[in-house]
């Protein structure tokens, strides 16, 4: 059957007008999506910006004079690297980073094990009186560690340890219940059928545990292990209680002692303040960009779980 010309013409002209009216429409959606996304880059600019400030204004201090720390500047009039350089003759700051380094990996070391150990025991075993067992342990996020800061002075100073670095990891050796609460749901997570699997190889327990269990949560262990080593590393409380002698002083325990010194006729060097810093600042901000992917994982991890 032959189509007239003026049919084709009409369909022709009907469907240009509905692509016209269908563009018209997605144009203003388009200039939407794009104020949208301009206003959002915009607003994650500004706020990086608040959250970068004032390690900026540190690292500007810490290069700047006496007089000149507190003008407000960004960029200093005049720079100062010998501050770093001062700071190491007066203070023993490199032994107190060894201190801090070895204390703090001690301590995330520590935990990290105890705690996956007696999170894993809580989701393989099945045995009566587990749930309330569990509660008890949970029960001890209640408790505040000023309430049990005298028993443990007292318990180190009969020990022998005090003024040493001992009491400011080896309690990691007992374990976290917030860290046996946090590695216990990832445990509980993964299938049964792999514990079976591993009894019927003949793996024991600690075997399932080591071999099976502690690989399948790598990326909980390391969000565990960053947590524990930031929280050792910016501690000062327990090095404030424990420690005397200035060769035994962790990092923070001497930029305690630094504000508390006055200087040579009362005033004090706040760009050497400044320079000790940014040295305490700058490892922990390597550490969490080496390990962000891993935090992010742990996060789909535990969305999966459901």
């Amino acid at each position: 059957m032959a189509v007239q010309p003026g049919s084709i013409d009409r369909q022709g002209l009907q469907t240009g007008r509905a692509v016209a009216v269908t563009d018209a429409q997605e144009e203003p959606r388009s200039r939407g999506r794009l104020a949208r996304r301009i206003a959002f880059g915009a607003l994650l600019v500004l706020f990086t910006i608040l959250f970068l400030y004032p390690f900026l204004w540190l690292v500007s201090a810490s290069f700047k004079s006496t007089a000149e720390v507190f003008d407000g500047r960004l960029i200093p009039a005049s720079f100062h690297p010998e501050n770093y350089s001062n700071l190491l003759q007066q203070q023993p700051v490199v032994q107190w980073t060894i201190n801090s380094v070895l204390v703090s990996f001690a301590a995330a070391i520590a935990v990290t094990f105890s705690s996956s150990a007696v999170a894993f025991a809580f989701a393989y075993f099945r045995f009566p009186g587990r749930n309330i067992l569990f509660g008890l342990v949970i029960a001890g996020l209640l408790l505040p560690g000023a309430v049990t800061m005298i028993p443990q002075y007292l318990i180190w100073d009969f020990l022998g340890f005090n003024n040493t670095l001992v009491p400011l990891w080896a309690g990691n050796l007992f374990a976290s219940p917030f860290y046996i609460f946090l590695l216990r749901q990832f445990y509980l997570g993964l299938p049964k059928e792999l514990w079976d699997a591993a009894k019927v190889d003949g793996a024991n327990p600690f075997r399932t545990w080591w071999s099976v269990a502690m690989p399948l949560t790598r990326a909980a262990l390391i969000v565990v292990f960053v947590f524990e080593l930031k929280a050792a590393w910016t501690d000062v409380v327990r090095p404030l209680i424990f420690l005397r002698d200035v060769g035994t002083f962790t990092l923070q325990r001497g930029l305690l002692a630094i504000i508390n010194n006055p200087s040579i006729g009362g005033e004090k060097h706040w760009e050497l303040l400044a320079a000790a810093g940014v040295i305490v600042t700058v490892p922990m901000i390597v550490v969490f960009f080496l390990a962000q992917r891993y935090f992010l994982e742990g996060i789909a991890t535990t969305g999966s779980k459901g």
